[in-house]
């Protein structure tokens, strides 16, 4: 039983919560792309048409599943209240939730391992932590009082403020907590956003539409359209926040010197894409969008492309260079102790405490990914994996908590480059 309360149990804790949060996560960008969807698809009834006299705004047909639907939108609302009404709130509750027990379980409760990088700022647990809440609570209430502004009647305007806004955002996470850490918090701070808007903003609104009916009152179509503002915001929200919570597997973003600039690249490019296909549902086909939303992943593929490192050959006689336990001579050059036996020497002291059959380091019951490198056999199966993360994106040790030198990394990047033999 104790292993259950230990890290082992945190792994399954997390592998569930995980599986939870992609669930909720699937049903509410589900339904909120094909309630965008259905709003651009709808066309309006015929002029004097029994639909017109009902007050349908728009229908259309579909066909799914083996069956016929024919939805249909009211200006405001029915002449009657219906009796089976279906609200679309708890998938978003429970997609933030979950997303937030994931932040508890992989960054709050090892904030020391997963947030914090000495070499960017030298903060406490406690501090991290704050910072990372401090985000999503900060965030909301800016978002929440710029959509209340004038500005609201500009979307444009607005949706560029609330671009730059998110970047600098971006920009101060960056330079605060480690990369892996800065970029999930942009993330759930959009996240937050998306679900406050569903929360303080669509739901009450759409409560106030109920009740007035119920009451047999004319319902205020003010409600509706602040949903929908907010909805159209969670719509473009999306993509960016998806391609976040993908994106601690690929240290190439976070861990680049320009993190920042590289995740605001890619969100604009998302946005682009997205807005494409809002247009095509509303049926205007403006191919300008996607095109340059390519372009700007490719180029920013292209402009953080790590440099080609300058091949160093090691001699013949590099194995000579490293004792029987593995340790290089005093003195010797990298180049030198570029054999298996050296580069051991550096994985065993550098990596091994996670990257092990039995982890030592805090927070860790398995090896991340899978990736053990207990023996030299195991070191040059995965070398590969080691020179990318170790060499050429500089994220592993995470956050250099094992204190990996320059010169180990150079040491690492000759041996794999000159065979990883």
């Amino acid at each position: 039983m104790e292993t259950l309360f230990g890290s082992y149990g945190v792994e399954w804790l997390n592998l569930l919560v995980r599986w939870l949060h992609l669930i909720t996560g699937i049903a509410w960008i589900g339904a909120s792309f094909y309630f965008v969807w259905l709003d651009n698809s709808i066309r309006p009834p015929k002029p004097g048409s029994p639909l017109a006299k009902k007050g349908v705004m728009g229908e259309l047909w579909a066909v799914h599943g083996g069956g016929f639907y024919n939805p249909q939108k009211y200006l405001v609302a029915p002449a009657e209240l219906p009796e089976d009404l279906h609200w679309f709130k708890w998938e978003a509750y429970a997609t933030w939730l979950s997303g937030f027990a994931m932040l508890f379980i992989v960054y709050y409760f090892n904030a020391s391992a997963m947030m914090i990088d000495r070499n960017v700022a030298d903060l406490t647990s406690l501090q991290a932590v704050a910072v990372g809440v401090g985000t999503l609570v900060g965030g909301w209430l800016v978002y929440d009082t710029l959509c209340k502004t004038p500005l609201s009647e500009k979307p444009a305007v607005l949706g560029t403020v609330l671009f730059l806004l998110i970047v600098a955002a971006a920009y101060v996470l960056t330079h605060t907590l480690s990369g892996r850490a800065a970029y999930i918090h942009v993330g759930a701070m959009m996240g937050t956003m998306m679900v406050g808007n569903v929360l303080f903003v669509i739901i009450p609104g759409q409560r106030k539409l109920v009740d007035a009916m119920a009451k047999g009152q004319s319902p205020d179509p003010i409600y509706g359209k602040r949903a929908k503002v907010r909805s159209v915001h969670n719509n473009y929200f999306t993509l960016p926040v998806l391609l976040i919570m993908i994106s601690n597997h690929y240290a190439m973003t976070y861990s680049h010197a320009y993190s920042w600039l590289v995740l605001a690249a890619i969100m604009a490019a998302g946005v682009l894409i997205r807005h494409f296909f809002n247009l095509r549902h509303a049926g205007k086909v403006s191919p300008a969008y996607p095109i340059a939303g390519v372009a700007l992943l490719i180029a920013v593929a292209i402009a953080i492309a790590p440099a080609p490192r300058k091949a160093v050959a090691a001699p013949a006689a590099a194995a000579a260079a490293v004792d029987a336990d593995g340790h290089a001579a005093e003195g010797t050059a990298p180049a030198a102790q570029a054999s298996l036996a050296g580069v051991q020497h550096v994985v065993a002291q550098r990596c091994v405490s996670c990257h092990s059959s039995a982890p030592t380091q805090a927070g860790f019951a398995s090896a991340p990914g899978g990736v053990m490198l207990d023996t030299p056999e195991l070191t040059r199966q995965h070398a590969a994996k080691i020179y990318q993360r170790a060499v050429q994106n500089k994220d592993m040790p995470l956050a250099n908590m094992t204190h990996m030198t320059d010169d180990e990394r150079q040491l690492i990047g000759t041996w794999f480059e000159s065979g990883a033999n």
